[in-house]
């Protein structure tokens, strides 16, 4: 089975290069991030002529989360990460799907900080904490995926010295990351790659996709039932180099049945 993360930036702007991508990847699931478009008018024929079934959790403008399968049942779970009732942002969504528990999310920026942003995105990061714990102590495979807008180490950050005070990169956000993977959970990445320079995610700007100046922020973190199936993964990184592309590169893994 493989499954994939892609921060589309904008589904509808993006859409030539989603359909694009799908046909020539096939991912049997996908996790989609920043939809930037309202419930109504996500492009739900154009998912569903490329052979995918879609739930999705849309807001007008901003965020937005979904996560699409290639013949496949979706059971939807969950809208919304737990934690906090009055939170209206759509960054979380969570699924079942062939026996395996998907939690898609798209974590919180957080720049400038210090500030109200980077509060919210630290108490995110603490509600994530708290649901990550809970589906620990499920006996089913889980997978957390997504936008996780964190650096965990030096390693995943072109030049970091000229990122210490980001908020993709501060150290209360990098210690939030380590204690999520001190519960149990296994960053797929570098469980394959340990020392490897590997990015996601190329800023528009400064030609950094051709310099190669990039981050990695887009993660897979699988649970101990998943992390004995983990055979391949990777980021599908020629994708960036496409046309009206987002800024992010899918990234994808492989488990065995």
């Amino acid at each position: 089975m493989k499954i994939a993360t892609y921060n589309v930036n904008g589904i509808n702007a993006r859409l030539p290069v989603l359909l694009r991508w799908l046909e020539t990847s096939r991912p049997d699931i996908v996790c989609l991030q920043e939809l930037k478009s309202p419930h109504e008018k996500i492009p739900e024929n154009a998912i569903s002529e490329a052979g995918y079934n879609a739930i999705w959790h849309g807001q007008k403008r901003w965020n937005g989360v979904a996560i699409l399968t290639r013949g496949l049942e979706i059971e939807e779970v969950s809208r919304g990460l737990p934690g906090d009732p009055e939170d209206e942002q759509s960054r979380y969504i969570e699924a079942k799907v062939s026996g395996i528990r998907i939690g898609c999310l798209y974590l919180p920026n957080g720049n400038p900080a210090p500030g109200p942003k980077f509060d919210y995105k630290l108490e995110w990061f603490r509600r994530l904490q708290q649901h990550a714990q809970d589906l620990l102590k499920r006996e089913e495979p889980v997978v957390l995926t997504g936008d996780y807008n964190v650096m965990p180490t030096e390693k995943d950050v072109y030049k970091p010295e000229r990122w210490v005070d980001d908020a993709l990169f501060r150290p209360e956000v990098r210690t939030a990351f380590k204690e999520l993977l001190d519960q149990g959970w296994t960053d797929a990445i570098r469980k394959l790659y340990p020392d490897e320079t590997i990015y996601t995610f190329w800023d528009y700007f400064r030609n950094a996709f051709d310099r190669n100046a990039g981050l990695r922020i887009d993660h897979f973190l699988l649970n101990p039932k998943l992390e004995n199936r983990l055979k391949a993964a990777g980021v599908d990184r020629e994708v960036r180099g496409w046309e009206k592309t987002s800024d992010h590169a899918p990234v994808w893994i492989e488990l065995k049945d």
